[in-house]
């Protein structure tokens, strides 16, 4: 039986803790989520990087698969951010002089500096989707920033509107997009925590952008929308700005945080026809859940939503965690997901 058919699967967000030998925890722990490229934190370059975040990749996999998780990622080992990597590999961008803007919890942060047309020049994730697929036993998901996302974290010099900043940026994501499915992608997702910052925004064109982003592609598609990685924001409101707007979007499956935030379930009535990934475990909390406590959540999901409906996974990307207590709360997500499948039954 396919992992990802059976009832309830459970997956990551998309990162997974990067070791300490690949970059340097404390660079990258020292600042905010990097917008811009940050070369230094990588312990290793050239070809012996290629070659470490290779076998970072698969000490991911194995970990994801002992684990038991039914739909992996590669843990985002190659990206210093979830929203650099492909960022800043467009054209249009000046790599050498970055803008400084501030950032949702109003620290100064470096962003890319829009100076021409937006355009993707060639495939930015497609060899590392290749790579997964090649070590993986199962399906695979890989993730994208989404179009809203990169138009905020950006500053405008070049199109004066951020609407059609906005639909560049999902013209060159589409691309990309197209091109992973070609290369076998199971699943692909666009990160768009920057709708939940920026609301009224999101309102105005969001949706026209993200549509326009997935326009075409056929595998199963995801638009993940959180608060922001645990590390960063402590304090997280119990609901959230922008989310039944998203019931319009032609994408096939909403992620959500809900475990750190105590989310209200009952918000998962306003996506009908959504597939959920359902965050079950919180990444700000030191310990692990226990599989009881993960069944519990997973229960009040299944109280709004039909469990063929329902994916379960983390609240977050996990790069921030120590890989032993990642590993932990993946386990423990998986027992407490096969717990429900089981009564279920």
């Amino acid at each position: 039986m396919n992992s990802a058919k059976r009832l309830l699967p459970t997956t990551l967000v998309g990162s997974y803790p990067q070791p300490g030998w690949l970059v340097d925890k404390e660079k990258l722990l020292g600042s905010s989520p990097p917008r811009v490229r940050m070369r230094e934190v990588w312990r290793f370059a050239g070809e012996v990087l290629h070659e470490a975040q290779d076998d970072a990749v698969r000490l991911a996999l194995a970990d994801q698969e002992r684990a038991g998780i039914d739909i992996v990622t590669d843990g985002e080992m190659r990206r210093e951010s979830y929203f650099n990597h492909f960022a800043n590999a467009l054209s249009g961008i000046d790599l050498d002089r970055p803008a400084t803007t501030l950032n949702r919890v109003g620290k100064k942060t470096c962003v890319p500096r829009v100076v021409g047309p937006i355009r993707r020049e060639r495939a930015v994730e497609v060899e590392a989707l290749r790579f997964l697929k090649a070590n993986a036993k199962g399906p695979v998901k890989i993730t994208v920033p989404g179009p809203f996302t990169l138009t905020q974290l950006a500053v405008d010099e070049h199109y004066g509107d951020e609407r059609k900043l906005a639909l560049a940026y999902a013209q060159a994501v589409n691309e990309e997009l197209r091109d992973l499915e070609n290369a076998g992608a199971d699943y692909l997702q666009l990160d768009e925590p920057y709708m939940q910052a920026q609301p009224e925004k999101a309102r105005r064109f969001a949706i026209e952008a993200i549509d326009r982003a997935l326009e075409g592609i056929r595998v199963p598609t995801i638009v993940h929308l959180c608060f922001g990685y645990a590390y960063v924001v402590a304090d997280k409101p119990s609901g959230y700005s922008f989310l039944p707007e998203l019931a319009k979007c032609r994408c096939d499956q909403i992620s959500i945080e809900a475990a750190q935030p105590k989310l209200d379930p009952s918000v998962l009535k306003s996506l009908p026809g959504k597939t959920i990934l359902f965050g079950a475990l919180d990444l700000a909390s030191k310990d692990a859940e226990t599989p009881e406590l993960v069944a519990k959540r997973i229960r009040g999901a299944l109280e709004h939503v039909a469990p063929e409906r329902l994916v379960v996974a983390p609240d977050c990307g996990m790069k921030y965690l120590p890989r032993e207590l990642a590993f932990a709360k993946l386990s423990a997500m998986t027992a407490g997901a096969r717990i429900v499948r089981a009564e279920l039954r």
